[in-house]
Parts: C-alpha cells; sequence; structure tokens
C-alpha cells in the first residue's frame, strides 16, 4: 500500500502542478474564459486513464495461463521502462517545465478550443497512463487486493490537497527535494516490479531459469507474515527469486541509481551578479523545484 501510496501522490503532485500551472497562467493573462476548456480536458484525461486501468485489471480474463504471465510480465517491464524514464524526466526539466506548459499554451490559445482540451488532456493523461499502468504492475506482483489501489488513490488525492494549498499560499515545498526523494524510493520500488516481470516471463516459459532459486528464505521472511507482506509491499520482495531475477534486480539499480544522482545533482549555478543576490524572479522561482516557492507565482492574489 505504502509503494502505491508513493506512486500516486508523486504522479498526482506532478499533474496537480501542470493544472496549476495552467490555470495560473490563463488568469494571469485574463483568459479565464478558456478555463472550462482546459478542464474539459483535464477529465478526459481522468477518464481515459481509469479506462486504461479497467483495460488492464479485466482485459485478461479468458486468457491461458502463458498468455497471461506473458502479459502481466511484459507489462511490468514497460511500466518501469515509464516509471525510469519519468523520474529523469522530471530532474531534467523540472526547472523549464513552466515556461515549455506556458508555451504550449500560447500556441495552443492560438490554434482555437480543441486545442486547449487537447492540451489539457496530453498534460495530465501522460501522468495518469503512467500511474495506472505501475500501479496494476505493483499490484499484480503483490497478489492483488484493495489496499494497493486504496494507497494509490490516497496519494492522488494528498497531492491535490498539497497543490491547493501551494496555488493559496499557504505551504511552501521544496520541489527539487521532493522529487529527488521519491525518485530514489520509485526506483527502488521499480527495480522489485522489474524482477517480478522476469519471474512472470519465466513461468510463461519465455525466459528460462525459473527452478534455479537464487536463495529461499521463506522459512525466515514467511510471505504471510506481516514482515513478509510489508517486504513484499514496499519493494515488491519475494522469498524464493531465480538468479535471473536477482541479477535483473541487481543490474536495473547498479545501473539506474548512479544514473539519476548524477541527473538530480545538476549543473552547478553561476554565481549572482553583485547587488541581485536577494532579487527572486516570481516565476523563475516557481519553476525552479529547488525553490520553496508556489508553483502558481505569478497568479493574482
Amino acid at each position: 500500500m505504502l509503494a502505491n501510496y508513493l506512486i500516486g501522490l508523486r504522479e498526482g503532485l506532478e499533474a496537480a502542478l501542470v493544472v496549476g500551472i495552467l490555470v495560473a497562467y490563463l488568469v494571469k493573462v485574463d483568459r479565464r474564459d478558456v478555463l472550462p476548456r482546459l478542464w474539459a480536458g483535464v477529465a478526459a484525461a481522468v477518464v481515459l486513464s481509469l479506462g486504461f486501468g479497467a483495460l488492464l485489471t479485466f482485459g485478461a480474463y479468458g486468457l491461458t495461463f502463458q498468455a497471461q504471465e506473458i502479459i502481466g510480465g511484459g507489462l511490468s517491464v514497460v511500466a518501469v521502462a515509464f516509471v525510469t524514464w519519468m523520474v529523469f524526466w522530471m530532474a531534467r526539466t523540472a526547472r523549464s517545465m513552466r515556461g515549455e506548459l506556458e508555451s504550449s499554451l500560447d500556441r495552443a490559445l492560438a490554434g482555437g478550443a480543441w486545442a486547449v482540451v487537447v492540451l489539457g488532456v496530453v498534460s495530465v493523461g501522460r501522468e495518469g497512463l503512467e500511474t495506472a499502468l505501475f500501479v496494476w504492475a505493483t499490484v499484480q506482483s503483490t497478489g492483488g487486493g484493495d489496499a494497493p489501489v486504496l494507497g494509490a488513490l490516497l496519494g492522488i488525492l494528498t497531492a491535490v490537497a498539497i497543490e491547493v494549498l501551494i496555488f493559496r499560499g499557504v505551504v511552501r515545498v521544496d520541489l527539487r527535494r521532493f522529487f529527488a526523494v521519491t525518485g530514489y524510493l520509485l526506483v527502488v520500488v521499480a527495480a522489485g516490479v522489474l524482477a517480478y516481470g522476469v519471474g512472470d516471463l519465466q513461468e510463461a516459459g519465455v525466459l528460462p531459469g525459473r527452478t534455479a532459486l537464487a536463495f529461499d528464505v521463506s522459512a525466515a521472511v514467511p510471505p504471510t507474515s506481516w514482515w513478509g507482506t510489508l517486504l513484499q509491499g514496499l519493494v515488491n520482495f519475494t522469498a524464493t527469486p531465480s538468479w535471473l531475477q536477482v541479477a535483473a534486480w541487481l543490474a536495473y539499480l547498479a545501473v539506474v541509481l548512479p544514473l539519476f544522482t548524477a541527473a538530480t545533482r545538476g549543473p552547478r549555478r553561476a554565481p549572482r551578479a553583485s547587488g541581485t543576490a536577494d532579487a527572486v524572479d516570481p516565476d523563475a522561482a516557481a519553476t525552479d523545484p529547488s525553490t520553496t516557492a508556489p508553483t502558481t507565482a505569478g497568479a493574482p492574489r
């Protein structure tokens, strides 16, 4: 549940930040008449994400065991690829996200009503589809149940509440630190999902070595115990992994963690010119996750 809460919180906050920036910009340029179109696009993105989640959940019924394992393993690998791309994308582009969104909105306003609707669908739908896919993969790896879905829903609701508080200027969030910490946690979760996907593909006979177990700690960490359930929910821990699963888990972390560390550090800032140390551009502050300024700075109070 906690891993899915983290997924919902991070993806939900990204989507909420995008919507907050777009809404603030429309208010700033006195185009409140376009807000209904933007909200229509956001609503369409939510419906699309829910439909995608339903398709993943119910679409495999009636298939053979092998087909279900192939689909489950393949989608788990795809989910890991999406989440990995997402954490690196945020690390690289968070500084310029506000400017890019405002430029896209300017083009959409020039293109008419449908362009604004499409912008809303694309901006929020990407986060929604990623959330649906990764939550589905983690639910599959933990054996199903309502708790993982509830965790994701609570995470999304928390993200919406945080964005509302940021928009109103009630709280200030160090977004760079937030996305860095959650990025590290999601990398560890993704490694577990990758190992689970490899296990599914081994069960289907696509990959070899399912019976070659690296270790068996089911006696020390029973899967039905509270600590076994906790480890499974947090990092997709399995007590009887194959050597290929362990190799995939280790290889993923060995490659992704150093690269993500380098991406989150980023280039050092040039020193400020004399006399400007205390000057802060509200829009720049809103774009830069290393600051604690509200992301909707620039909107009328």
